[in-house]
């Protein structure tokens, strides 16, 4: 199989879908890859490393997606690159497709088999090509959430940490999963007062376990929820549901009557959100005012630390991106459940409960796809 690696073209993106050793792994099960000019060095993978370890440089996006049969990509296709898609063509990537009617139906209308990193799921409800860069992500909310807090941010001047003699910051994190888990574990590093909320008490006891009494675990229920966030001074929404739009946790009511200056940090975005107020932003406008409090919803964090994302990212995709070129559809779907989960779309039709019920769609099973 032709494996294509694009450069990423959403706007400020830095992170690659393959490193050189990818790259290896796949020239040793004997494919062939293909990867854009200049796709790595934001990186800091230059393409001469790419040519060593055995890829074709390529100088336009073009040459790519035209002369591939399986694009592995970040982040989900751009505008600029719909015209590349095609019938038969593999995409492999972030889609997080119930944030996106329009490259849905797209995707129906050009027959594209997508393969979303997002909603590959194991038996056991973990999400593993997510969970890297939901812990960067998590991690990142607190570095991002300190500085929205600063005065010239329209923050309330808040050090999380608090000082000598006066209290910390107040961090409200919502949703104890990978995010919010790494996003608790950096907050009490820094010394802010945590509470975390969740559904599930089985993650709620993990972080007491780990964390002891430095984060307060409550279930998560509307009273917890607008007690919480009403005395926050940063909240961080990192709930989910695989595949599905986020859950809007905190309506514009309650943000009306957070504390002015307070902040929110919408990891979730790329669902929807969690807060009603929430919007996409981007890296060169990251935050906006909306309620006397700051907002940071930036679609694709991770790419602020683009080497540790890219290294992390193809640790997670490598074993799942070899089985869909060893076997091909639909075998590898077929062979293996969790990255039969992670198909959105094929021949026109949408194969992901979560996406379809997300604009009110028909979903057809995956066993009439794949077979049984």
């Amino acid at each position: 199989m032709i494996i294509g690696v694009p450069k990423e073209i959403k706007e400020e993106e830095k992170r690659v879908a393959i490193t050189t050793t990818g790259v290896s792994a796949f020239i040793s099960h004997g494919h062939k890859v293909l990867v854009q000019k200049g796709a790595g060095t934001a990186s800091g993978i230059l393409d001469r490393a790419y040519e060593a370890s055995g890829a074709q440089v390529l100088e336009s996006a073009e040459e790519i997606w035209r002369g591939a049969d399986l694009i592995m990509k970040v982040k989900e296709p751009q505008p600029s690159e719909f015209d590349y898609l095609r019938s038969g063509l593999i995409v492999f990537t972030y889609f997080h497709l119930a944030a996106s009617e329009e490259l849905t139906k797209l995707l129906c209308k050009k027959k594209v088999t997508s393969v979303a990193y997002e909603t590959i799921q194991l038996d056991d409800g973990s999400l593993p090509l997510l969970i890297p860069m939901s812990e960067i992500a998590g991690r990142l909310s607190l570095q991002v959430g300190a500085w929205c807090l600063q005065a010239e941010n329209g923050g309330r001047g808040i050090l999380l940490g608090g000082a000598s003699g006066v209290r910390p910051g107040k961090v409200v994190v919502l949703g104890a999963g990978a995010a919010g888990s790494a996003a608790c574990q950096v907050a009490a590093g820094m010394g802010a007062y945590v509470s975390v909320l969740d559904v599930n008490p089985s993650k709620l006891r993990y972080i007491h376990d780990i964390l002891g009494g430095h984060v307060t675990t409550l279930m998560s229920n509307r009273a917890n929820v607008e007690e919480e966030v009403v005395d926050a001074d940063l909240v961080i929404g990192s709930v989910l549901i695989p595949g599905a739009k986020a859950p809007k946790l905190i309506p514009r009511s309650l943000v009306r009557i957070m504390k002015p200056g307070a902040a929110i940090v919408d990891i979730a975005i790329d669902q929807g959100g969690c807060a009603e107020t929430s919007r996409p932003t981007t890296h060169h406008h990251p935050i906006f005012v909306e309620e006397d409090v700051v907002h940071y919803c930036v679609t694709n964090m991770p790419a602020i630390v683009p080497y540790t994302s890219t290294y992390a990212l193809t640790n997670a995709t490598l074993s799942y991106g070899l089985e869909i070129a060893d076997k091909g559809f639909p075998w590898a779907f077929k062979d293996n459940r969790a990255l039969a989960k992670g198909l959105n779309t094929h021949d026109g039709k949408i194969t992901h409960e979560g996406v379809a019920a997300a604009f009110g769609l028909a979903a057809t099973p995956l066993e009439e796809v794949v077979g049984r």
